[in-house]
């Protein structure tokens, strides 16, 4: 079974489609894993109790590795419509759903060949 790692982004907001930007790169390194872009509020499907998602992180200036899930800042809540990604894997892991989460989060800053470069070497790692 071919391992799954969600991407993230929004292709109409330049500070948040550097991810889905270099999946066609990635998709042609990696062939034996399955890249889906995914709504973060989508009916997330961890894969024996896993997720992998690779996301922009803001503040940061190089990818990191997020697999703490109380890292994640969440926003206050006043409707459905603020729902995030924080919030769906909190939820997820309280049901029993998630056991372990591993976040590429890429910079909103970042050249696409260093964020291309950094990403691959932190997917071999894994």
């Amino acid at each position: 079974m071919k391992q799954t790692i969600y991407v993230f982004g929004n292709p109409l907001l330049e500070f948040d489609n550097l991810p889905i930007k270099l999946l066609p790169k990635l998709q042609k390194i990696f062939p034996e894993i399955d890249f889906v872009i995914q709504d973060p509020n989508e009916n997330l499907q961890p894969e024996n109790g896993k997720l992998c998602i690779i996301d922009t992180a803001f503040g940061i200036d190089k990818i990191r590795i997020i697999e703490d899930l109380e890292k994640i800042q969440l926003d206050k809540i006043y409707s459905a419509h603020d729902f995030d990604l924080g919030f769906n894997l909190k939820l997820l892991q309280k049901i029993g759903e998630l056991k372990k989460v591993v976040i590429f989060g890429v910079p909103d800053k970042i050249d696409k060949k260093d964020a291309l470069d950094q990403l691959v070497k932190l997917i071999k790692k894994l």
